[in-house]
């Protein structure tokens, strides 16, 4: 059974499932209101009532470019549906200062994206969130894993719907290095090892790895840990309930530097990973003069190779998930943006709204026509995405359900799993550079742990 037809399988499953215990149940934990008036869970946001005409609702995030143009055909559909307008605001990097300067000016938007559960946790301690709809936490008890819904709650209560995710879980090869050297795609972290030597007796080093820029390092850790050590390990390491000097994390570390530790598996070894930003690292794989064979990061290689590169994804560029290590399974960690209600925003009504849109599949369809994109949201249908590369990346982080992991680094405070030059970005990056002492990089990262967790 393919990844297309487990997909499907699954959205039938669920759907006959909810459809079982739905109506009945959900209205005793709504109100009369909500479930009343002969409206579906998904009827929308007015079915075209135009009840929300005269309203406009502001949304900002830090989407720029294609993704921009696309979230905005998202918010058009609203408006036809509701009358309301949309306005979207990029918000450049430092999603955070942004919105606290906007709070304090009196402009606050209504809704924003929120790229990462610690930010979320941030904004929701500062006071600066409403709780999200009833109707919105029955859609996304109806369309989600129960796990999204978990991300986006925070001290029990729901604050974030997650519209737009990534699988984080994903190798990129180039099939014409993959048919040179004779090999197949691995299904072992063993196996991708071997693979990898394989490819380098042919004449061409097997890994193209992003050094220059921390945050993929901290991807590559992640997917170790999380097959190796098991999601309960994971979520504890996460929350800083076991410590980093923890056997587990010594231990990934471990299987992590035999990797790292040879030279002809990187290319250009330690010194040359860690001159490589991540763009570099997808040219090194998919540009015109290829120097490696493989590149390891999430579904979003698949544009850089489609937009920078003109490359067929598919043909040109193909890609199997992280496989197993050890006795584990196969990892699936994701990212995502979560649409949260501001208290400070004016259309408090409208907001809400929107945010109900978003969790349903037709709101996630019209992204996923576009491109760029993949959702959480398990009732919408494998052939809303455009190409059948895309659908089986979807596909793995759906089956995936309660398993997968958000991005850990992403849970972590700032100073620690998503600075640059200090944290864990700095460390892996030193033991990219020397993987000889795990045990030592295990004290260091707790020891920054430590700190940023306390402060």
């Amino acid at each position: 059974m393919n990844h297309t037809t487990r997909l499907t399988t699954r959205h039938t499953t669920r759907r006959r499932r909810t459809a079982a215990a739905g109506t009945a149940a959900l209205c005793l934990a709504l109100t009369a209101t909500a479930c009343g008036g002969g409206t579906s869970a998904d009827s929308g946001s007015g079915s075209g009532s135009q009840k929300l005409k005269g309203q406009t609702v502001t949304v900002a995030g830090v989407w720029t470019g294609t993704e921009q143009k696309n979230f905005q055909k998202v918010l058009d559909a609203f408006s036809e549906k509701t009358g309301a307008e949309t306005r979207f605001v990029p918000t450049g990097d430092s999603l955070s200062t942004f919105i606290g300067t906007k709070i304090e000016g009196g402009n606050a938007p209504d809704v924003v994206m929120v790229p990462q559960p610690g930010v979320l946790q941030q904004f929701a301690d500062k006071g600066w969130l409403r709780k999200l709809s009833a109707r919105t936490y029955q859609k996304a008890g109806i369309h989600f894993a129960p796990v999204w819904r978990d991300y986006g709650t925070v001290n029990g209560t729901y604050y974030g719907l997650y519209f737009k995710a990534s699988n984080k879980s994903t190798v990129w090869y180039s099939p014409d290095a993959f048919a040179q050297a004779g090999v197949e795609p691995p299904e072992s972290y063993d196996q991708l090892l071997e693979t990898g030597k394989t490819l380098s007796e042919s004449g061409m080093p097997a890994f193209s790895v992003a050094g220059q820029d921390g945050w993929t390092l901290t991807d590559w850790f992640e997917n170790v840990y999380l097959s190796q050590a098991g999601p309960g390990n994971y979520d504890k390491l996460a929350a800083h309930e076991i410590p980093w000097t923890h056997p587990s994390v010594v231990k990934a570390l471990t299987t992590l530097g035999e990797l790292f530790q040879d030279k002809n598996l990187v290319a250009g070894g330690s010194a040359g990973a860690l001159r490589t930003d991540f763009p570099e690292s997808v040219e090194q794989v998919f540009g015109n003069e290829p120097e490696a064979g493989m590149v390891y990061e999430g579904d979003f290689v698949g544009g850089i190779v489609a937009g920078d590169h003109k490359k067929k994804v598919g043909e040109d560029a193909k890609f199997f998930p992280f496989p197993a290590v050890g006795g584990g399974k196969p990892p699936v960690v994701g990212g995502g943006d979560a649409a949260a209600v501001l208290k400070a925003g004016k259309n408090q009504e409208a907001a809400q709204q929107l945010v109900e849109f978003l969790a349903t599949p037709e709101a996630a369809g019209i992204w996923a026509a576009e491109g760029g994109f993949i959702s959480p949201n398990e009732s919408l249908k494998p052939e809303a995405y455009r190409d059948e590369t895309t659908r089986e990346i979807a596909a793995s982080l759906v089956e995936a359900g309660d398993t997968v992991r958000f991005d850990m680094s992403d849970q972590a405070p700032a100073a620690f799993g998503g600075t640059a030059g200090v944290g864990e970005w700095k460390l892996l990056q030193d033991f990219l550079r020397d993987p000889s002492d795990p045990k030592a990089t295990a004290a260091k990262l707790e020891a920054a742990a430590a700190k940023a967790y306390q402060d």
